[in-house]
């Protein structure tokens, strides 16, 4: 009696870990341990990553750990654009990178946008670093001179945003 009570114990612990690595997959994730979560269906809310250095916060829908390494994964639900990511996703998953430097002490080597139809993995590289920095300090400067303003002229955006309601520039 005690070896079908094992068997059937190991079948269960096997059935778990498919059913486990399943959600992941379709969840578009890669192979590795989810460490963070802000999706709301894994786990309770995370706290922001933060960076005192870069004055700078955020909460990256997904971190998964591959060994030793961190990968940021943004979900996003719209379907992907024909030409690849959006800059604006690109910037803000580097934006994770950075963050996840400070935070995890360890360099990330790409990260992943997913949209409804097909994911990116995206490079962590020094220029991107660049252009991310280059993209804050011009943001940075045009709140110390009050003369951001908003960049587009679609008020589904306006709709979902949470500044929406400080906004007196908004569509919606």
């Amino acid at each position: 009696m005690l070896p079908f009570v094992a068997v059937v114990f190991i079948v269960l612990g096997l059935l778990v870990f498919w059913l486990g690595r399943r959600s992941q997959a379709e969840a578009g994730l890669p192979i590795g341990r989810v460490i963070y979560s802000d999706t709301r269906g894994w786990q309770s809310i995370e706290k922001p990553l933060f960076s005192r250095t870069h004055r700078l916060a955020g909460k990256p829908d997904y971190l998964v750990q591959q060994g030793r390494d961190v990968v940021p994964v943004e979900v996003k639900s719209a379907r992907a654009p024909s030409n690849g990511p959006r800059r604006s996703h690109v910037l803000q998953l580097a934006a994770y990178c950075l963050l996840i430097e400070e935070t995890y002490r360890q360099r990330p080597k790409y990260g992943i946008v997913k949209y409804a139809d097909r994911m990116f993995a995206v490079d962590y590289t020094e220029s991107l670093q660049a252009a991310l920095q280059d993209v804050m300090a011009a943001m940075r400067e045009d709140v110390a001179q009050d003369t951001a303003h908003r960049s587009h002229n679609e008020a589904a955006r306006c709709a979902r945003c949470g500044y929406r309601q400080a906004c007196d520039e908004r569509l919606a």
